[in-house]
């Protein structure tokens, strides 16, 4: 039975900080956000990147860390959870169509819709939804657009699972393999997760610059 301190130390988590989920909800958690994010609109705003990243940190017991991970029950948990949401995301996009982005007030929800709106556009279903399992928020909505755009069930599956198995287990796998080659890598466990999620967001960047100089084309070509 849980005591009240424990309960209370999960009560205060900090969803955005990666080692604070770790802390307070070991590898099932990792299960339960990247499900979260992949499969729920709700989850967009969830540290994925940085959450597979020192997960795999901390199970090379190297770490001066309360908190230790098993490697193979991390790896499955991360699967597990990586390709369920996806699947779970594309039911409820084809279920309920664009019903549940237009209920969002969010304007990087809806800007993150429109991202992977344009991906299938461009790259065709399989690039496309393996990309975006790489892009903060994208991986969240591509998922129900699929579903809302009637991509082929057996074509959503097979690449969703493909590039969920490279993010979620490729990302796990970098950070143990970190862990175990560097002494002391903890101590620069901060700016090692601040670098993961500067470079997650280069993409997002890169669209917006893209977008604002394809704005500026149109207006002076009118």
């Amino acid at each position: 039975m849980s005591t009240p301190i424990h309960l209370s130390s999960q009560l205060a988590v900090n969803v955005l900080d990666a080692h604070s989920l770790l802390a307070a909800f070991g590898v099932l958690g990792v299960g339960v956000v990247l499900f979260a994010e992949t499969g729920l609109l709700v989850g967009f705003f969830l540290p994925g990147d940085s959450l597979l990243f020192t997960a795999g940190l901390l199970c090379t017991g190297t770490a001066d860390s309360a908190v230790k991970l098993s490697l193979g029950p991390l790896l499955v948990a991360a699967a597990v959870g990586a390709l369920a949401g996806a699947q779970c995301g594309y039911l409820l996009g084809r279920r309920a169509g664009g019903a549940l982005l237009a209920r969002s007030s969010s304007t990087r929800l809806h800007q993150g819709a429109r991202r992977a709106e344009e991906l299938l556009e461009k790259y065709g279903y399989a690039k496309a939804i393996v990309l975006a399992r790489f892009v903060p928020v994208v991986r969240t909505v591509l998922n129900p657009m699929a579903g809302a755009l009637q991509v082929p069930a057996r074509t959503f599956t097979i690449w969703q699972a493909a590039g969920g198995l490279l993010w979620s287990l490729g990302l796990t796998l970098a950070g143990y393999a970190l862990g175990s080659s560097v002494p002391n890598v903890d101590r620069y466990l901060l700016p090692i997760v601040a670098v993961i999620v500067v470079v997650s967001l280069i993409p997002v960047a890169a669209e917006v610059r893209r977008s604002r100089k394809a704005a500026k084309a149109k207006e002076a070509r009118g």
